[in-house]
């Protein structure tokens, strides 16, 4: 600080958080001050909570002019996660870019069901439970549940070339390439992709194409259109891939896919009339929204 400056000259890691927090605050942010903390703290290379104890430090210009670029594009939509390349995902470092969602807290609930059923496979016998990952995008499920359970044989498949890219760097970033192979496939086409299946795990589109202007608008402007929307009626996916698994699965094992509220039911309705599929109850999120569709194949 020069003589010339006073203490509200100078531009501190509190001040720039509490200004920033009130600019995306009155863009829509959802959830400013977490915004700004991120960023922030990806800006000066330390870990969020380290700016705790940094609030009368003050910022230099190099690094202001880096806050501030990103601080404008999360003001024009672009969300966090992009902007710094990484979302945290059960406790993981997910690289993500615009050619996969970003991982969402609602997600982890599959994984948390996905483990229960695996480990309770394994416990009846089953030496290497067989999970299939459809619609893999960054990879986070699959990774995740190789990490928990290295006795498993894993394989995720994901239409999108650009996608799997994405993914396959997440694994070699978490030390499971080796044991998850990636196939560029729609759902279950790829020979690699065929079971028998102890488990098939989906976060597939399920957004109907009515619902597309109500989302949220980084999520409309910024994430891949078609990791979000199946078709006019939101289970066009879905429907697909009940069908695929009710055909690999071997007897007794499960199916989880995420939905979305507004097509929780059409989903349900679709595992119901599956022949080979016998449903389970829905599984609630945090919010009380059903999320996760279940069915077992019977014969198990």
């Amino acid at each position: 600080m020069t003589a010339e400056q006073t203490p509200a000259d100078v531009w501190t890691v509190g001040r720039l958080l509490t200004w920033t927090t009130d600019w995306l605050k009155a863009r829509g942010s959802e959830s400013p001050r977490l915004d700004a903390e991120v960023l922030l703290a990806w800006v000066r290379g330390c870990p969020r909570i380290a700016l705790y104890t940094a609030f009368d430090v003050p910022v230099g210009d190099d690094e202001r002019a880096r806050f501030r670029a990103l601080v404008k594009r999360r003001g024009d939509g672009e969300p966090v996660a992009y902007l710094v390349g990484s979302r945290e995902f059960f406790s993981l470092p997910f690289a993500v870019s615009p050619a996969v969602l970003v991982p969402r807290p609602e997600t982890e609930g599959l994984v948390i069901r996905a483990l229960d059923l695996c480990q309770a496979a394994v416990q009846a016998g089953v030496a290497r439970p067989r999970i299939l990952d459809v619609g893999t995008g960054s990879g986070a499920i699959v990774i995740t549940l190789a990490k928990r359970l290295p006795q498993a044989e894993c394989v995720a498949t994901d239409i999108s070339a650009q996608a799997l890219a994405v993914a396959r760097d997440n694994a070699q970033r978490h030390a499971v390439a080796e044991r998850v192979d990636f196939v560029e496939c729609d759902l279950l086409a790829d020979p690699r992709a065929a079971g028998p299946w102890h488990l098939i795990v989906s976060n597939p589109p399920y957004v109907r194409e009515d619902e597309f202007e109500s989302l949220p608008r980084d999520v409309r402007l910024h994430e891949p259109r078609t990791a979000l929307v199946a078709g006019p009626t939101g289970v066009e996916v879905i429907g697909r891939l009940v069908v695929a698994a009710a055909e690999q699965l071997v007897a007794g094992g499960w199916l989880l896919v995420e939905v979305g509220p507004a097509t929780a039911a059409a989903a349900e309705e679709l595992v119901a009339a599956q022949a080979g599929l016998v449903p389970a109850a829905t599984i609630k999120d945090n919010a009380g929204l059903p999320r996760i569709v279940q069915a077992r194949r019977g014969g198990g």
